[in-house]
């Protein structure tokens, strides 16, 4: 894998202006088809590279951190893949096959509010791919990367920057069932997913100033699909918990367009012991329990819930209420992407994730 210079981009659009073509970075996988089926068995490394008989595809890292001055700090990358509906019998050698966008984003409670950047290339020319046979996906200097137990993320930017590696201390977590993952009655309308909670981080960030040696815990998730999305969903609730006993616990709901109301839920609890266990959509409910109106958008957005899944009842409260992650130039989306604490009964059991999406309009994959 190569990551490229400004000064490659500028040869690329002189070879492709001159008509010079070579075979897109990404290429067709041997899926017999883009639809998640439940019949398919995950395999690994092969599963944590890219699949681009797939619409949607992304790979998405959050979590807590820590500088030396115990300072909480949240933080964000996430890189997607996209597969366009293309004209047929286009010649041009900048058609893409595929898109690769890049979001990051640092909630620091000094800042007040979120710090985040975006990226997008066609992935054409090596100036932006992701590999097939394991995680590998980059988009200019921007990159993240697995070997072995390991990945390793460099983010660039103005606003930002994080370097960073995150060491597997548990086995992977299948979401779903054996990693097919339901979000909604249609049995097309799902994902391959799985999770790696409890990564452990270390690396420097900057957000102001000079960069900042921070350690802390993470989450990985990597979900394929072509049909996220049920027809009448306008968005999704998700969290992704690390909890202070070694468990893990994720869990979603997919909200009615036109209502709010949940269309499908779903959740996965692995205890300390590393025992699973998956919910059924009418076992798991989120509630909110307070909101918060961004002042640049006006969108409302529920930032403290109570979540019941099964006979487990927490309550999530952020870090801080503005992470808003306004992503309009590469994904046409606002969304809330937050640091959460979490506690039972009045106790604190673990930090995490919470995605708001679909709040100020419905959301278009």
């Amino acid at each position: 894998m190569r990551y490229v210079s400004r000064r490659r981009l500028l040869l690329a659009a002189i070879a492709g202006c001159c008509g010079i073509s070579g075979p897109p970075v990404v290429k067709a996988a041997p899926e017999r088809s883009g639809i998640a089926d439940p019949r398919r068995i995950l395999q690994f490394p092969r599963d944590h590279g890219s699949h681009p008989a797939f619409r949607i595809e992304w790979w998405y890292l959050t979590g807590w951190l820590q500088d030396r001055a115990a300072r909480d700090i949240g933080f964000q990358i996430t890189f997607f893949r996209a597969r366009p509906q293309l004209r047929p019998g286009n010649p041009s050698a900048f058609t893409p096959e595929h898109i690769i966008i890049a979001h990051a984003a640092i909630a620091d409670p000094v800042q007040g509010r979120l710090i985040h950047s975006q990226k997008a290339a066609r992935a054409v020319f090596d100036l932006a791919g992701a590999a097939t046979d394991n995680t590998g996906v980059w988009l200019d200097e921007w990159h993240l990367t697995r070997h072995g137990n390991t990945y390793t993320a460099k983010i660039t930017a103005s606003e930002l920057a994080l370097e960073m590696k995150f060491a597997a201390s548990q086995p992977l977590l299948l979401q779903g069932v054996n990693g097919y993952s339901r979000k909604g009655a249609a049995a097309e309308a799902a994902s391959h997913y799985y999770s790696i909670p409890h990564l452990q981080v270390s690396g420097t960030l900057r957000d102001s100033g000079q960069p900042r040696t921070v350690s802390g815990k993470a989450w990985l998730d990597h979900e394929w699909s072509s049909s996220y999305l049920p027809a009448n969903a306008a968005g999704w609730d998700w969290i992704g918990i690390n909890l202070d006993d070694g468990g893990a616990l994720m869990a979603f709901r997919m909200r009615q367009g036109d209502t709010g109301q949940p269309l499908w839920s779903s959740a996965t609890l692995r205890d300390a012991a590393g025992t699973s266990r998956t919910y059924a959509a009418d076992t798991v409910r989120f509630t909110a329990l307070r909101t918060w109106q961004s002042p640049r958008t006006g969108t409302r957005y529920p930032v403290a819930f109570r979540v019941q899944i099964g006979a487990l009842e927490i309550e999530l409260e952020p870090l801080m209420d503005d992470q808003e992650n306004d992503t309009r130039q590469t994904t046409g989306a606002v969304y809330w992407e937050g640091a959460v604490r979490v506690s039972s009964r009045g106790r604190p059991i673990g930090r995490g994730y919470l995605e708001l999406t679909g709040y100020g309009r419905p959301l278009a994959l």
